[in-house]
C-alpha cells in the first residue's frame, strides 16, 4: 500500500486529491495537508475587494468533502520536508510518511522585496481572500474620502490578469457609486509594455487593453520598478529598454493594490536541491522533482523560466487550464509507478483564459503557452464577464461534489466553442 500526501487545498491540489483518489485502488491512502481548512475560489478576489462577492460565495471548509471521498485531511502547516527520508513535519510536530509528494502550495507573497508594501504595510493585495476582503475595506475608506488610486503589479511578478482585471472592476464600481470623476487611476506595471502578461503577449493583447484603459481614463507606466511604498506615496523608476532610467515618479494614492512578487514557500524552498534561487520546485516532462523522484509538483509553485528578458524582472503565469493538466499528468504518473510502469504523461502547456473587466471581459488562448505559439487569440465582449460568473459557480459546484472531470475542458473550452487544446 503507498501513501499519496498532497499539499495545498487550492485550485491545483483539490482536483489533484479528487483525480489521485479516482485513479489509485483503495489498498493505496491519499491524505491532503493544508494549513486552510478551506478552499477558496481565488479568481474572484477581484470581486470580492470591491464587495461583489463576500467570503460565504466563494468559500468553503473542505473537510466533509473530502473525507466524503475517501481522503484523509490534516489541517495543519508542513514547517519542512525531509525529502531524504520521505517525512513531513507538522507545525503542531506531528510527523507525517509519504510514498509520494504532490507539492501543490502555491506561492509566499515576498512583499518583504518592496519596502512599505502588502496589506500590513501601505498597500493592498487580492492574491488571497483575507488579503482581498481587507482591500475592500480599503475601497471603502476610499469611497467615503475620494482620492487618486494606484493598481499593477512590482517587479518579479507574474501573474499579471488579475491587477487589469481589479483596475477594469475599481473603474466600474466608482462608476456605479457615481464617484470615478473623483478618483484619477494609473496602472502601474512591471510588464515591458500593456498586455504583455508575462507571456510576451497574446494576438492583439497590447492593443486592445491599451485602448480599453484609454476609454476608461487609466493611465499607465511599464516597464515600473516599484522601489518604494510610503503611506500615501509610490516610488516608482520608469525604465528604458536597457534598464536606465527613464523618468522617476512619486505617485500620491489614497487606495492602492499591487501584487507582489511571488516566491516559494519556506517548507519547500528550504529542501536542497529541489528548487531554484526563487523557492519553485524545479520539475521534469512528467512534473517531476530531477533530485527526488518520489516528489511532483504543480502550479505556481513550480519553476518555469521568464518568457523572455525584460528591463524590469517579470515572470510567467501558470494559468488554470496549465494547472489542470499538469495535476492529471502526474496523477497518471504516479499510478503508472505504482503499476510499475516508466511515467510518460505530460501537462498540456496551453493557456486558456477569461478576465473580468468589470462589465465586460477578455478571454485569450496561447497553444502553447511560451512563444512562438500554433495559436494566440484574444477577444474581447460582455459575453466573456457573463462566462466568467458561470465558471466560479461550476468550479466550486465541482469541487463540492467531488469530480475529478476536467473542469476546464468541460466549461472554458465549450464557452470559447473550442473542442480540444493540443
Amino acid at each position: 500500500m503507498a501513501h499519496v500526501v498532497i499539499i495545498g487545498a487550492g485550485t491545483g491540489g483539490m482536483p489533484c486529491a479528487y483525480e489521485m483518489r479516482d485513479a489509485l485502488n483503495r489498498d493505496h491512502q491519499v491524505t491532503m495537508i493544508s494549513e486552510n481548512e478551506t478552499f477558496d475560489f481565488t479568481p474572484s478576489n477581484p470581486w470580492i475587494a470591491v464587495g461583489w462577492r463576500t467570503r460565504k460565495d466563494i468559500s468553503f471548509k473542505v473537510r466533509p468533502y473530502l473525507e466524503k471521498r475517501g481522503i484523509n485531511f490534516i489541517s495543519h502547516r508542513v514547517d519542512k520536508i525531509d525529502a531524504e527520508n520521505s517525512e513531513l513535519t507538522l507545525n503542531n510536530d506531528e510527523k507525517v510518511s509519504y510514498d509520494y509528494l504532490v507539492i501543490a502550495t502555491g506561492p509566499r507573497l515576498a512583499f518583504e522585496e518592496v519596502e512599505g508594501s502588502g496589506p500590513s504595510a501601505h498597500t493592498q493585495s487580492i492574491c488571497n481572500l483575507p488579503h482581498s476582503e481587507t482591500a475592500f475595506e480599503d475601497f471603502e475608506k476610499l469611497a467615503a474620502d475620494p482620492g487618486p488610486a494606484v493598481v499593477g503589479a512590482m517587479p518579479f511578478a507574474s501573474c499579471f490578469g488579475p491587477a487589469y482585471e481589479y483596475a477594469f472592476i475599481l473603474n466600474r464600481e466608482l462608476q456605479k457609486r457615481k464617484l470615478r470623476d473623483k478618483i484619477p487611476m494609473t496602472l502601474v506595471t512591471s510588464e515591458p509594455y500593456i498586455g504583455h502578461l508575462g507571456l510576451g503577449g497574446v494576438g492583439d493583447s497590447r492593443g486592445m487593453l491599451e485602448s480599453e484603459l484609454r476609454m476608461h481614463d487609466i493611465k499607465w507606466i511599464c516597464n515600473a520598478k516599484t522601489t518604494k511604498i510610503e503611506a500615501g506615496k509610490m516610488y516608482v523608476d520608469e525604465l528604458n529598454e536597457d534598464g536606465s532610467i527613464k523618468q522617476q515618479h512619486e505617485l500620491e494614492f489614497k487606495h492602492g493594490m499591487m501584487l507582489p512578487a511571488f516566491k516559494g514557500v519556506d517548507a519547500v524552498a528550504s529542501v536542497e536541491g529541489l528548487c531554484n534561487p526563487r523557492g519553485f520546485v524545479i520539475v521534469d516532462k512528467q512534473q517531476r522533482s530531477p533530485k527526488y523522484p518520489k516528489i511532483f509538483s504543480a502550479g505556481v509553485c513550480i519553476a518555469i523560466p521568464p518568457v523572455e528578458a525584460t528591463p524590469v524582472p517579470t515572470g510567467a503565469p501558470k494559468t488554470g487550464y496549465m494547472i489542470e493538466s499538469m495535476v492529471t499528468a502526474i496523477v497518471h504518473n504516479i499510478s503508472d509507478e505504482l503499476k510499475g510502469t516508466e511515467p510518460t504523461h505530460e501537462g498540456t502547456w496551453n493557456a486558456i483564459c477569461l478576465a473580468d473587466m468589470g462589465n465586460t471581459g477578455a478571454a485569450f488562448v496561447a497553444i502553447p503557452q511560451i512563444p512562438p505559439r500554433n495559436l494566440a487569440w484574444f477577444k474581447k465582449g460582455k459575453w466573456v464577464h457573463l462566462a466568467k460568473i458561470g465558471f466560479e459557480k461550476y468550479f466550486i459546484r465541482k469541487m463540492k461534489s467531488g469530480s475529478s472531470e476536467p473542469i476546464y475542458e468541460k466549461y472554458l473550452l465549450k464557452a470559447l466553442g473550442i473542442n480540444r487544446l493540443k
